[in-house]
């Protein structure tokens, strides 16, 4: 049997009784969400000062682009699953990128070139590389289980994107407790917080998600 016909047959076998991907994934990220929420709760807590931080530009463009990276990994994770890989979520990325840039080159020309450095290293970045990667902990394991009932092709980069949506969801709750609404520091730390996460995901989705 050619590899094509049996991942068409290995998907007939899953349509009938299988839940939607979709849904599935989704179903994971809340429940590991409630379990970090409860963390965020007990030990962080939102700023004191969020209802005047949701008047600033650069807190508003935090929130935007810490949920545009959590619907890119929902894509990415969703068609990472799959025996066959659809790489349209690939596009996705563009608009971020755009974002990020434009962002950035707001905030390069907004502030004095003496305080770029300040606003880069902020005042919680070891705060941000410790507390991403705890929030992440519960939905990237709720992740890799729910990845557990799927077929994806390549179990490594299937769990590279558990663990990249899971810091997403991560990133998401701490952006509310992060007093660092800078561009600089937003584009540099959060994504270094998220880089071992997604390094834990491919490890344990090679050997976990394998089929």
């Amino acid at each position: 049997m050619k590899t094509e016909q049996l991942v068409a047959s290995l998907v007939a076998d899953r349509s009938g009784s299988a839940r939607p991907l979709g849904r599935t994934v989704g179903g994971a990220v809340l429940a590991g969400a409630l379990v970090s929420l409860v963390i965020f709760a007990v030990e962080f807590g939102p700023r004191v000062d969020l209802a005047a931080a949701f008047a600033t530009w650069r807190f508003d463009s935090k929130i935007m682009l810490v949920l545009s990276a959590l619907a890119v990994a929902l894509g990415a994770c969703i068609s990472m699953a799959r025996p066959v890989v659809i790489a349209r979520w690939r596009w996705s990325v563009l608009p971020i990128l755009f974002l990020a840039a434009a962002l950035l080159a707001v905030e390069l020309v907004a502030l004095p070139a003496g305080t770029w450095q300040a606003n880069l290293v902020g005042s919680n970045a070891l705060d941000c590389l410790m507390a991403i990667p705890l929030f992440a902990l519960a939905p990237l394991v709720a992740l890799l289980l729910a990845l557990r009932r799927a077929a994806p092709a390549s179990p490594a980069l299937a769990g590279a994107a558990a663990g990249g949506l899971a810091a997403a969801v991560a990133a998401t709750m701490y952006a509310f407790h992060c007093f660092d609404d800078s561009p600089l520091f937003v584009l540099t730390w959060y994504p270094l917080a998220a880089i071992p996460v997604i390094l834990v995901g491919a490890a344990v989705g090679r050997r976990f998600l394998r089929w």
